[in-house]
């Protein structure tokens, strides 16, 4: 190995494509522990989006999840922003077809608030500890012994490593590819809307996250999501599109907890538009080299099937930081370290894809709805149920929890009350 290709040192540079949690999160950590180390970097953000003024519109639900508020304060020195706080999730009501159960918090809450204002804050922390943010797309990136080049909109910017934060982001995942062996996780397709139903039907709707897990062939999961003033309404599956979606608001489950639909159909044009995004569902390929790095949804390191994209980008951001300035910056740092410290994520990918599949063929043919009437009585199976919806449990305990004997016995019970039924259109 190179010396250059060491750890971080004093006056080492560093350049971030993209400014969200993962990239605002890996600088911030950056900052943090050179300073313990007596090290000065120059750290420099690219990112070509507008945060402030809510210019762009971000797919994500936006709903924060624990142990996040603790990393931002612990990790990276920086104060969760409750003032942005638009709801406190008290619980989750799951729902199939034909059942549906409420499933408590114990622990920690969720947070639910918008995307946009959190990139925004964190991108301002960033700022006013002297990181440089440079206002541009990245257009290309070229790899030497001793530097990289990334070539953007405005000027190039110079540096020793480059850190990609910079989400599913085709054009940027395409200039890695044509240099490195990386190829971009695999993913879902999601479409996202919101809509104001009146403060009287937001008290009523309450702190609750509706989750859906309808026998549609195209819809993997949705949700209802509050948010303070109005409702975010989320779908996802390999091929979601629009018409999926109306189906999805028009189905019985969904209606029932939407209120004034369609009284917001007709008087507010800014409501019910759709937004298309997507999210990882597999590992990246070769998510890491001589001199890069990638982090978050950039390496597909968020938890199988059900996301917690943003404490996962942060988390995944600060151990990136942590290698480069203890290990290095070579390929063989962060497949040493780096992989290492995500083997959480990475060793628990499989039981997500598993569970993912058995969720899609249980929902397809209503076998979730013996599940769902034996959990009423089964608070183990509660937990299960809760952990899988939430995102708060490692899959691979899930599954542990749910191929109990007593958990089998309780959901067989259930099975002479199920009437199978052909896959739905």
């Amino acid at each position: 190995m190179s010396p250059s290709l060491g750890p971080l040192t004093d006056g080492s540079r560093v350049a971030i494509i993209g400014g969200g949690p993962g990239g605002a999160g890996c600088a911030l950590s950056l900052t943090q522990m050179a300073r313990a180390l007596h090290r000065q970097l120059h750290i420099t953000i690219i990112e070509g989006k507008e945060f402030q003024g809510e210019r762009h519109y971000n797919q994500c639900a936006g709903v924060l999840s624990p142990p996040l508020p603790t990393l931002l304060e612990q990790e990276l020195g920086v104060a969760f922003p409750y003032d942005l706080k638009r709801t406190t999730i008290h619980s989750y009501i799951l729902h199939t077809d034909r059942e549906r159960i409420a499933l408590q918090e114990k622990g920690e809450p969720s947070i639910a608030l918008r995307r946009i204002q959190f990139d925004a804050y964190m991108l301002q922390q960033a700022r006013e500890r002297g990181i440089g943010v440079v206002s541009a797309r990245a257009v290309d990136i070229e790899f030497h012994e001793d530097c990289v080049v990334i070539y953007t909109e405005n000027a190039p910017v110079v540096c020793d490593v480059v850190v990609g934060a910079f989400g599913l982001d085709e054009g940027t995942a395409a200039i890695f590819t044509r240099q490195t062996g990386y190829r971009p996780p695999k993913h879902l397709d999601s479409i996202v809307t919101k809509y104001h139903p009146g403060m009287a039907a937001m008290e009523a709707f309450g702190p609750h996250i509706h989750a859906f897990l309808p026998a549609h062939t195209q819809i993997e999961f949705g949700a209802v999501t509050p948010k303070g003033n109005h409702l975010t309404i989320n779908i996802a599956g390999e091929h979601v599109d629009i018409s999926a979606m109306e189906t999805f608001l028009a189905s019985a489950p969904v209606q029932n907890v939407l209120p004034n639909l369609a009284a917001a159909r007709k008087h507010n044009p800014n409501d019910l538009r759709f937004f298309k995004g997507k999210f990882p569902r597999t590992l990246a390929h070769r998510f890491y080299g001589d001199r890069y790095v990638m982090v978050g949804d950039s390496a597909g390191l968020v938890r199988a099937f059900k996301g917690k994209g943003v404490t996962s980008a942060v988390q995944t951001g600060i151990r990136a930081a942590k290698t480069m300035l203890e290990a290095g910056i070579s390929a063989r740092a962060f497949h040493e370290h780096y992989r290492r410290a995500n083997r959480d994520i990475i060793h628990d990918l499989p039981y997500g894809r598993l569970m993912r599949r058995m969720t899609i063929i249980f929902a397809r043919w209503g076998l979730l709805d013996p599940v769902i009437r034996a959990a009423r009585s089964h608070p183990a199976l509660q937990d299960a149920l809760f952990g899988a919806v939430s995102g708060h449990t490692l899959y691979r305990d899930i599954m542990l929890q749910m191929l109990q004997p007593g958990m089998i016995a309780a959901v067989l019970r259930e099975l002479p009350r199920h009437k199978p039924e052909a896959l739905a259109d």
